[in-house]
């Protein structure tokens, strides 16, 4: 008999993160009429696409290749957007509330993971950042959309300030999961009152005219 393991809280943070941007991505996909199958595969490209490349980069075993429940979570969520489409779908915050979510709670997961496998913050800030922001690009890559990365919004910085901020708790010695809330509370609110206020990065500026001989 197979012992039962209670999750942790990082784990918690993982499934509820996986959850939602599954659903984020299934409701953009949804939007562009593909089919059941074509939606989860975009749902599980999001979910699990970020921590896939992180956990390349740190040389161990992408956890989705130990434990079905990100497959199992991405159903769920396809389950839960085809019994209530209704509403989901139809909602124009729906997907900017779920990717936001998953933003926060993957890049708490992806820096913790990081500092857990004893790499130095820097590393730890990137690899959140990482696991946050590269599930969205997949994302948007597989329907045919210009990244939220690549655009004027704050996004992938949203990661790194909130990264910083979960690193910066725990140089203060706060209590683990407090830092892990804050740090993740930050990206989230980085992300609202960036989107809120149309705060956006600077544009770099190049010559669009064509130079003749």
């Amino acid at each position: 008999m197979i012992p039962f393991q209670v999750p942790s809280f990082v784990n918690i943070l993982d499934f509820i993160g996986t959850f939602a941007f599954a659903i984020s991505g299934i409701r953009l996909a949804s939007a562009k009429r593909f089919d059941w199958f074509g939606a989860y595969v975009v749902g599980l490209a999001t979910a699990i696409g970020g921590g896939t490349i992180r956990d390349v980069l740190l040389d161990v075993t992408p956890a989705w290749m130990t434990t079905p429940v990100y497959l199992i979570c991405t159903a769920i969520a396809m389950f839960f957007v085809i019994a209530f489409g209704k509403y989901v779908i139809r909602l124009n915050n729906t997907f900017f509330i779920f990717d936001s979510v998953g933003l926060a709670l993957f890049t708490i997961v992806g820096a913790e993971k990081s500092l857990a496998l004893g790499y130095p913050f820097w590393v730890a800030i990137i690899m959140g950042s990482i696991t946050g922001a590269a599930g969205g690009v997949i994302r948007d890559v597989f329907i045919n959309e210009i990244p939220l990365i690549f655009r004027k919004e704050i996004y992938a910085m949203a990661c790194v300030i909130g990264g910083v901020a979960y690193w910066l708790c725990l140089k203060m010695n706060l209590e683990t999961s407090v830092s892990q809330i804050i740090g993740g509370s930050v990206v989230l609110i980085t992300r609202i009152l960036a989107v809120k206020y149309r705060i956006t990065l600077p544009i770099l500026k190049g010559d669009t005219e064509e130079h003749g001989s």
